[in-house]
């Protein structure tokens, strides 16, 4: 992890973040640990705005900031990308949450990794999953939230799907508060800690 990286994040200094981004890649630091101080750094932000101490507004820069760090990164981490897809996966942050910042990254590194992703965006209500699967035909789901407030939504999400016919849909959740207890209780069929994990997880259902 680069503390000065997260630092940076935290602290909204979106130039001093990009120069930190590029200072790293010369170093030799890893796309894959650049992004993992990224999600540090969202993980403070995510928990200051669940506790009232930042806003709608900090959420939209940190937003900016992933976007401007991905776009960097982004062709050091094409090289080593898939050509062939391996699937098809709808992703979103579920209703009620407006967090789409380690859904992003996510997504970024699931499409690096050979699948074809509809991102559907946060906020996003069970109905909206089961349309986009029946549109895709995507064989696994990826529910995000950061909230806890999102846990809920995110059974109601599987439900949805379930009672849809989608039974040999694969579903994984992923946020900040999400651990094996809240697998359990939303009904998804596995959670990642991390981007990461998701991949794996997402290859080993391809």
């Amino acid at each position: 992890m680069s503390q000065k990286l997260i630092d940076a994040i935290t602290e909204m200094r979106e130039d001093d973040a990009l120069k930190i981004t590029n200072e790293l890649l010369d170093e030799g630091v890893t796309p894959e640990d650049i992004l993992n101080s990224c999600r540090e750094a969202m993980e403070v932000i995510g928990k200051r705005f669940e506790n009232g101490e930042s806003f709608i507004p900090e959420l939209m820069l940190a937003g900016e900031m992933l976007s401007a760090i991905t776009d960097i990164l982004k062709p050091r981490m094409a090289e080593d990308g898939a050509s062939e897809k391996l699937g098809k996966i709808v992703l979103g942050t579920v209703a009620g949450d407006i967090h789409d910042i380690a859904k992003d990254i996510v997504g970024f590194m699931l499409d690096l990794n050979g699948f074809e992703v509809t991102d559907l965006g946060v906020d996003v209500a069970p109905e909206k999953f089961v349309e986009a699967v029946k549109e895709t035909g995507a064989t696994i789901v990826g529910l995000s939230g950061f909230l806890t407030l999102a846990f809920d939504p995110m059974k109601d999400t599987v439900a949805a799907l379930k009672a849809a016919g989608f039974e040999d849909v694969k579903i994984m959740i992923g946020g900040g508060q999400i651990d094996e207890n809240i697998r359990e209780y939303t009904g998804a069929d596995a959670y990642g800690d991390d981007a990461m994990a998701a991949v794996a997880i997402a290859k080993s259902w391809a």
